[in-house]
């Protein structure tokens, strides 16, 4: 049909297709050119008076966004810095004083972010000297004396949840010759991440010689500093990283925790006597939700407060620390008094705010500034104040309006796996009646979780939610918000019972009439990614598969990937150990039992789960028969980002599933697909009991 050969089409911008995705952005986004249009990075004025943020700017759709310095308050916010042509500002925080608004800028040169001072009452702007690399955090001492800086080499790796690839700047990459080559040579000296700060009174900025590379750091109390470090720069290190005391005058460290899996959110009281960090099973840095370690002099407290997977760390006082978090699927708030060793909740709801995970900037009055947000109200600098949430900047406008009425709506599910164990998730439901197509998509990690959030992630839900399809959203098994058994429980068993949370979700959306059974597609990213090409190889029930950005086989992703430490830990060693998941958990071994049109999608500069991942699988199912298309984008990382390529994918995406499983699509027949029962055991053989996903 004709949706399929589009697809052998490189350049599909003249088709009708292309031109409904297209409009659909531009309706979303055309009324809010050049103005803000959502925000990030809140920091609350001392005195409770303001918020300073970070606000998002699109001048079209060709181009990515932008971001500037903008404050707001109780009569309306406005933009405090007016960058240049693709210039970014980003990290604000007030000073202790509020007089003050530190940031970040590339204005001098693109990607590489260096520090202003910005004066609250003239709004004067002043540019400290340049650090080697680009900033990537900022912290106020707490007498507000000096500034310390997370700098990051211009060739250290990203996170996934970042894109993947490198902090290297775009301008320095077009300034080479086409011809020369990418060289590869283990660590180099810019690999790095280091400490800086920069003294108000001398202004001065100078590097903090550590011996390594620091991934997170906070101040510690007077000329100290809490660091979660490691010996390596790379990646991988991160996963063994630990928290270490720093003494600032003689740069000499002292190992305050070892943990047992990952760490993340540093925080000490005003004097230092007191230090936290949050300590969880993770995926991927910058994704740690888990269980609150506290140090003292006394020794060290682990604490789960509420319930709460705690996701933000912020100390009111030198007694009292806020935090924010994700339990089930609501967004909590709360304070945990040291002395009482009791915790308060102050604010909790199915809505959210924060951009991956929860967070704020609290005052010691135990407000706190957050950008709010869920499916149906769109980003909004809040006060979160007496268990409420009152909005003093909106961004809305007649594209967010428009695209909200077209983008139907969501609810929480829930329902039991096989084994009992009750599974959550969101689901968007389109307008009119049921059964409606069913696209299951599956989040990435596999530690992290689909909250009520206003794109849920990404933006193709609120597509395929227009064109009639409902979405699944689950948090199988593996997913943040459940405390860390839940978490754990993916680790060694990946793609194996939460293989059944999945399956058993479709089946339950089936059985209330909500999901057609001959129209259940299956798509995610990441881990998801992995999901949607292992599921196919264990259930013949799917229509059409897209996976984006996956693993599909864990022999070549060990060696080609920029974090082989991960695949040992949730497959319980690497390729050469015997008694590992690497062959029983590859997708691409199993390629001949798959049915399901499979649509690939990845970024060329990928090294979190690398291009070659998609083409083996590509090719495994065309040695197999199977229907198969493969789009590696160039110049993308970990998940499809930039516009327009966004919507060439969408495109694809939303083609693939029309013409596998949409209105005029062709219903799988039951009778000649075998299915599955969630009670059975998983297809592929020899010997597999489950399988994984990044």
């Amino acid at each position: 049909m004709a949706e399929q050969f589009r697809q052998h089409r490189i350049d599909i911008r003249d088709t009708e297709e292309f031109e409904r995705v297209n409009s659909f952005y531009e309706d979303w986004h055309s009324p809010g050119y050049s103005q803000i249009s959502s925000a990030t990075a809140p920091s609350a004025a001392p005195d409770g008076s303001a918020i300073a943020f970070a606000g998002e700017v699109r001048k079209d759709l060709h181009s990515s966004p932008t971001y500037r310095i903008a404050l707001t308050t109780e009569d309306g916010h406005r933009t405090l810095t007016e960058p240049g042509e693709g210039v970014s500002e980003l990290n604000p925080a007030f000073s202790p004083d509020g007089t003050t608004i530190a940031f970040t800028s590339d204005a001098d040169s693109a990607g590489a972010q260096q520090l202003s001072l910005l004066t609250v009452t003239t709004e004067d702007v002043a540019s400290a000297p340049e650090v080697d690399g680009t900033i990537e955090s900022l912290c106020w001492s707490p007498d507000g004396t000096q500034i310390l800086l997370g700098v990051a080499g211009r060739g250290a790796d990203l996170s996934g949840g970042q894109g993947s690839g490198t902090t290297t700047s775009a301008k320095s990459s077009e300034d080479r010759p086409a011809w020369m080559p990418q060289i590869e040579s283990g660590i180099r000296h810019d690999d790095w991440r280091a400490v800086w700060i920069y003294d108000l009174n001398t202004g001065i900025v100078e590097q903090l010689d550590l011996g390594l590379n620091v991934w997170e750091s906070c101040w510690n109390g007077p000329g100290s500093l809490l660091i979660v470090a490691s010996e390596s720069p790379d990646e991988g290190a991160w996963y063994t990283a630990e928290l270490l005391s720093v003494d600032c005058d003689s740069a000499t460290t002292d190992l305050l925790f070892s943990p047992e899996t990952q760490i993340g959110w540093p925080a000490a009281s005003p004097n230092g006597a007191r230090q936290a960090i949050v300590e969880a099973i993770c995926s991927d840095r910058w994704l740690v939700a888990g269980e609150i370690h506290l140090f003292d002099r006394s020794g060290a407290t682990t604490v789960h407060p509420l319930g709460t997977d705690v996701t933000h760390l912020q100390w009111l006082d030198d007694d009292r620390l806020a935090f924010m978090g994700v339990r089930g699927l609501d967004t909590v708030t709360g304070v945990y008094d040291v002395t009482s060793g009791e915790a308060r909740e102050l604010w909790a709801s199915d809505s959210t705010c924060g951009d991956r995970y929860p967070v704020g900037s609290f005052l010691p009055d135990e407000s706190a500034a957050i950008v709010h947000n869920s499916y149906t109200d769109h980003h909004g600098v809040a006060w979160l104040r007496n268990g409420s949430v009152s909005r003093i900047a909106t961004f809305r406008h007649t594209g967010i309006d428009e695209v909200a009425r077209r983008s139907g709506s969501v609810e929480t599910v829930s329902w039991n796996a096989p084994d009992g164990t009750e599974i959550q998730g969101l689901l968007v439901i389109p307008e009119g009646e049921g059964p409606f197509p069913l696209v299951l998509n599956v989040h990435g990690g596999p530690v992290w979780a689909w909250r009520n959030h206003w794109t849920l992630g990404i933006n193709y839900p609120r597509l395929l939610a227009h064109r009639g399809y409902a979405v699944l959203h689950p948090n199988p098994r593996g997913s943040s918000g459940r405390g860390q058994e839940f978490a754990r429980a993916v680790f060694g068993d990946p793609g194996g019972a939460d293989t059944y949370d999945y399956i058993s979700g479709i089946d339950a959306l089936v059985d209330r009439g909500i999901a057609d059974p001959n129209r259940i597609g299956v798509t995610g990213a990441s881990y998801g990614g992995f999901m949607s090409a292992w599921l196919i190889t264990q259930d013949q029930r799917f229509a059409a598969s897209v996976p984006m950005a996956p693993v599909t086989d864990w022999y070549s992703q060990h060696y080609t990937s920029n974090i082989p430490y991960f695949d040992e830990l949730i497959l319980t060693g690497g390729p050469e150990d015997p008694a590992s998941l690497t062959f029983e958990r590859s997708p691409v071994w199993f390629a001949n039992r798959v049915v399901t049109p499979t649509l690939q999608t990845a970024g060329s500069v990928d090294v979190c789960t690398p291009p070659g991942q998609a083409t083996e699988f590509h090719n495994a199912l065309l040695a197999a028969g199977v229907e198969s298309f493969c789009f590696v984008y160039p110049g993308e990382g970990h998940g499809i980002r930039k516009l327009p390529a966004l919507i060439d994918q969408t495109t694809r995406t939303l083609e693939w599933f029309d013409a596998h499983m949409g209105p005029k699509a062709t219903p799988v027949s039951t009778s000649t697909k075998a299915k599955v029962s969630v009670n059975s055991k998983i297809v592929a053989e020899p010997a597999i009991s489950g399988a994984d996903g990044l």
